[in-house]
């Protein structure tokens, strides 16, 4: 009896011991204060931004509402993103899964032969003597079989909340899979728009050569009739020739960055290629104010910040779990069924049986696989906060870029647009000088060729400007709805 109460004893402080050890695991973990941002983006004071507005009424274009929508069902990736949220919420089954007992069906047989100068096998031989026992209660000798049909049952018990941190960890995942998902549809939305106004600014690049090419094709006919007349020689033939020659190949070039554009705005739209119904650069209309609205408001719309926080979230949950995994766990397994060593008696009454165990364990020695756990979970919970300070980062310097850019576009625009008309007023006045005499057909090349490039050059600028509006709406969050 003392011996059982020094033993008991023993058992208590040993628990207590482990307890006390473990306790000291389960303080919450400090992390670095994340990055602290801004009140207001530069020069911006309005509070509701560009990116509040469903992107079915920030863009004018039906074509390309149309184009949005196909690919918002249609689209590769995001059907993959889709099976990837799929795949993520089985982790959340499998954390809810292991709260609960597991109880697993069985149906076994198989059997044993004892040596004969062993207990049980000395045992066994002994008792067949007894008078005790009937036929039936007869051991099988020397091979004894064992059949088992029943239920088994295993079950952690949650004292410490290990499990349901590994619950919340897989919850904070899925909804970070989600985010990914939005993060998808923003940037194809971004995307899709992007190309859209890069056909619509080729199709404007197409027209503005193929006007320049009658232009230049009516200079070299009339330079050729001055030849005749004797007021031009051969050397300008050919440099006008020249000129149109090279003008006519830019045509053939944007021709095939039509077709390059198209087929991979039909990639983006899930199908093979095929012409793009698309409107003119007229019927694109630029708003007259762009807002950003405020930093907080950006914070809690970019899906990939939202991710960011997620992911620290859970890690912060997969942290305290690897802390937890220290402490006891408490372990009850059950058994009930029917076994017997004779098949035929396996279902009578007598072959009833079953069995309840629970016990605390705690890792003691060589606990190195939970160490390594521990620091891989607190590496991992240090790299999502760096992560999620850096997509916050991210983010303030897209949108600044994209408010400079949108700013100094609109005044380039201007410039340009006076820069275009000047010189196409050069190319009148070129054309009457040569044909009095007070001009060089170099200088008539001359302004041809800056108008043209002038043109080309607006209309660069003009498409710059409507991918940098897209841009900020996609930085400041717009688009996921």
């Amino acid at each position: 009896m003392k011996t059982f109460q020094r033993q008991h004893s023993l058992l208590l402080i040993v628990s207590t011991l482990l307890i006390l050890s473990g306790c000291k695991l389960t303080k919450p973990v400090e992390q670095a204060a994340r990055i602290s941002t801004p009140q207001n983006f530069a020069d911006q004071t309005d509070s509701t931004g560009i990116a509040a507005i469903q992107w079915k009424s920030f863009f004018k274009d039906q074509h390309l509402i149309a184009l949005i929508d196909t690919a918002l069902q249609d689209n590769l990736d995001l059907q993959m993103a889709a099976q990837r949220i799929e795949m993520v919420r089985t982790n959340i089954l499998i954390a809810q899964g292991a709260l609960l007992p597991a109880v697993s069906a069985e149906v076994s047989g198989g059997g044993r032969k004892f040596g004969d100068y062993t207990m049980d096998g000395v045992g066994n031989y002994d008792t067949n003597f007894s008078e005790n026992i009937d036929a039936d209660r007869k051991i099988p000798l020397p091979f004894l079989p064992d059949y088992f049909v029943g239920l088994r049952s295993s079950w952690e018990i949650d004292i410490w909340g290990k499990l349901r941190a590994q619950k919340k960890a897989a919850y904070h995942r899925l909804l970070s899979t989600e985010k990914a998902r939005q993060a998808i549809v923003t940037g194809l939305i971004a995307q899709i728009a992007s190309s859209y106004y890069e056909l619509v600014a080729l199709d404007t690049e197409l027209d503005i050569i193929r006007k320049n090419i009658n232009l230049q094709q009516t200079a070299v006919e009339t330079v050729k009739i001055q030849k005749e007349a004797g007021r031009a020689n051969e050397l300008g033939v050919r440099q006008l020739t020249a000129q149109l020659l090279n003008t006519q190949s830019l045509e053939f070039d944007v021709q095939q960055q039509i077709i390059q554009a198209e087929n991979n705005l039909n990639l983006l739209l899930g199908r093979f290629p095929q012409p793009i119904v698309r409107g003119t650069t007229l019927e694109q209309v630029f708003p007259e104010t762009v807002s950003a609205g405020i930093p907080a408001t950006m914070l809690r719309r970019r899906p990939d910040i939202q991710q960011a926080q997620l992911d620290l979230l859970a890690n912060y949950s997969d942290q305290q779990a690897a802390q937890l995994a220290f402490l006891p766990s408490l372990n009850i397994t059950a058994m009930l069924g029917y076994s017997a060593f004779k098949s035929n008696l396996l279902f009578s009454p007598g072959s009833l049986a079953y069995t309840a165990l629970g016990g605390l364990a705690a890792p003691l020695v060589n606990r190195k696989a939970l160490k390594a756990g521990q620091r891989r979970a607190e590496a991992a919970s240090r790299e999502a906060l760096l992560a999620y300070n850096k997509s916050v980062l991210t983010g303030f310097q897209e949108v600044s870029t994209s408010l400079k850019k949108i700013e100094n576009t609109r005044k380039i625009s201007d410039l340009k647009r006076q820069e275009v008309e000047v010189l196409q007023q050069s190319i009148a006045t070129s054309k009457d000088l040569f044909q009095t005499g007070y001009a060089s057909y170099l200088e008539v090349i001359t302004a041809q060729r800056s108008a043209l490039e002038a043109e080309l050059n607006l209309t660069n600028v003009q498409k710059e400007q409507f991918l940098a509006l897209i841009e900020l709406y996609r930085s400041l969050g717009g688009g996921w709805e």
